[in-house]
């Protein structure tokens, strides 16, 4: 079901957000997009040569565009969060789900049922209070690249559907996220910042980031790739309420009423989606009996 692969991907993409908190200490934010996506790109080629896998494929143009717009996307989420506050970072991240309804329809002429839709705004709307995000004078630019991110990231899930109906598998795309965000994370860290030493006492940090961030990219191909994108755009908000619960749990942050009204909409619209989903699975069975 599309509803277990997402809620797993954002149960571990919110662990992986308590490890970049954690590395927040000793890395900057391009170093730690950088580690997520080698640790990715390392364990995929690895399993695919022991399991004498090839990554060649007949799509690898699209499979390049797919890692081009997540690797992106994940670079203007990064910086977005060294320039902003993080909530308003990860709320403009999450306009995703909004853009992806728009994209889905217009681009792959998929329909969906109005539930969906509503189920998407009800969680944004969720996300929003949640996080009450808020802008200072003077980050206009970076609110922007935050929202590109959001666009972008849309369109990185349209074509991760696009290669699902072509047949590729999942762990092939996650393969080629992980070379081209290598590459690219690679290029802007050189560019722009210092490399900080890798030690002992912080090395575990980039594990549990690279192990989070590549099992969490394998459930949120395979719900995007073989379920409902607009059910899997709805839940990807779980993210949100994993890490509010995380946040509390590690270092004892307290959360506002208006914080845990939130955390209940964004709830109600995951339980909308997934009844939605329930009806569509019902609908396709008596088609095949």
């Amino acid at each position: 079901m599309t509803s277990s692969w997402m809620l797993v991907a954002g149960f571990l993409f919110a662990a992986m957000g308590v490890f970049i908190k954690l590395g927040a200490e000793h890395f900057d934010a391009a170093e730690l997009a950088l580690y997520r996506s080698l640790f990715t790109l390392l364990a995929v080629a690895g399993v695919a040569l022991v399991r004498g896998d090839t990554v060649r494929s007949a799509h690898i143009g699209m499979h390049l565009m797919r890692g081009l717009l997540g690797a992106v996307s994940l670079i203007g989420y990064f910086y977005a969060i060294t320039r902003l506050p993080l909530a308003t970072a990860q709320t403009l991240n999450y306009t995703s789900p909004l853009f992806l309804a728009i994209a889905t329809t217009v681009v792959l002429g998929e329909r969906f049922s109005g539930w969906l839709v509503f189920a998407i705004a009800l969680g944004f709307g969720g996300v929003a209070m949640l996080l009450q995000p808020t802008f200072a004078a003077g980050q206009e630019g970076p609110a922007m690249i935050g929202l590109l991110s959001g666009v972008i990231a849309s369109w990185a899930y349209l074509s991760v559907r696009a290669l699902g109906r072509l047949g590729e598998p999942d762990w092939r795309v996650v393969f080629w996220f992980g070379a081209v965000g290598t590459t690219l994370c690679l290029g802007w860290q050189a560019l722009t910042g210092t490399f900080h030493p890798i030690t002992w006492s912080n090395g575990w940090i980039l594990v549990g980031i690279g192990l989070t961030g590549t099992v969490a990219q394998f459930a949120m191909t395979r719900a995007y790739r073989l379920g409902n994108t607009l059910v899997a755009g709805a839940l990807s908000y779980s993210t949100i309420v994993f890490a509010a619960v995380f946040t509390f749990a590690v270092w004892g942050d307290t959360l506002s009423a208006l914080a845990w009204a939130g955390m209940v909409v964004i709830v109600a619209s995951g339980l909308v989606a997934m009844r939605v989903e329930k009806k569509d699975q019902v609908k396709e069975a008596g088609f095949e009996s």
